[in-house]
């Protein structure tokens, strides 16, 4: 069985937070409320990353690939976005990568076995100090060692041709994401073939990523594809779908984060009539 030492993130609000101008501003906007909320939300799902958010080009666009993340409405998010990228709270220099400005500062975290040793030591300083507890104390440091032992020792290694086509394709693992892409097979029921197909995809995109990486097998999971028969299947059926699309004819996309259609904010499109 595989342990991992997972990582806890949390956001960290300053006291006057809602009280800065660009914040009043958002809560005034129409929807002002549930924009503020999507905007905390998407603040949280870029801690792992230091405020990063990803295009993965999964979607039509931003919006709509963070509607899947935090379960809101794309046309909400959409505005969100737009006010956040105006008011510079949002920055991108290749519509991929998109930094949150305000996330870096906002950032706490610790490891699950920090965690536990913060608890020990907070539970222990409670405590009476007498034999008993001390010797129970004592068992809960062991304990404690013993979980850090199997974490740094519980690795596995991916197979020779996984490895260099991981390599290959420019994507870099931490050991946290080399064990995440591992549980795809061992938990998820995948094979290496599906490993394999999934890089392959990555390599080919604009910046090749474990953000991008995951994203696909994540998709993989949810459909519940196991072999890599299926993948082709389904590849098939979308090829022939979007030919369609493009048959019938679509308006280009100007920027994923906005509509295709405009990039002004909609309060200002209506000023203008």
């Amino acid at each position: 069985m595989a342990f991992s030492n997972k990582r806890y993130y949390w956001l960290q609000l300053k006291e006057d937070f809602f009280k800065s101008k660009e914040m009043k501003l958002m809560r005034k906007l129409p929807g002002g409320e549930e924009i503020t909320i999507i905007y905390l939300k998407i603040m949280l799902v870029s801690l792992g990353d230091e405020g990063k958010i990803y295009f993965e080009g999964l979607a039509e666009d931003l919006a709509e690939e963070l509607s899947l993340l935090i379960d809101e409405d794309p046309e909400a998010i959409r505005m969100a976005l737009m006010f956040l990228t105006k008011k510079k709270l949002l920055t991108t220099s290749d519509n991929y990568q998109f930094n949150l400005e305000q996330v870096p500062e906002m950032i706490g975290s610790e490891t699950a076995s920090a965690r536990r040793v913060r608890k020990h030591r907070e539970n222990h300083k409670a405590l009476q100090c007498n034999t008993e507890v001390t010797k129970c104390n004592g068992d809960i440091d062991i304990e404690i060692d013993k979980d850090i032992e199997i974490d740094n020792n519980n690795r596995f290694s991916l197979s020779p041709s996984l490895a260099n086509n991981l390599k290959q394709s420019g994507v870099r693992l931490t050991e946290k994401q080399h064990q995440q892409l591992l549980d795809y097979v061992g938990l998820d029921g995948m094979t290496f073939e599906m490993l394999n197909r999934a890089i392959d995809l990555t390599s080919e995109t604009h910046q090749p990523s474990f953000k991008y990486l995951k994203a696909i097998l994540e998709n993989w999971k949810k459909e519940g594809f196991t072999s890599l028969e299926e993948v082709e299947e389904h590849e098939k059926k979308r090829q022939v779908k979007q030919n369609k699309t493009e048959y019938t004819g679509t308006y280009p996309i100007k920027n994923p984060v906005f509509s295709p259609y405009t990039d002004k904010l909609p309060w200002e499109e209506d000023e203008e009539e």
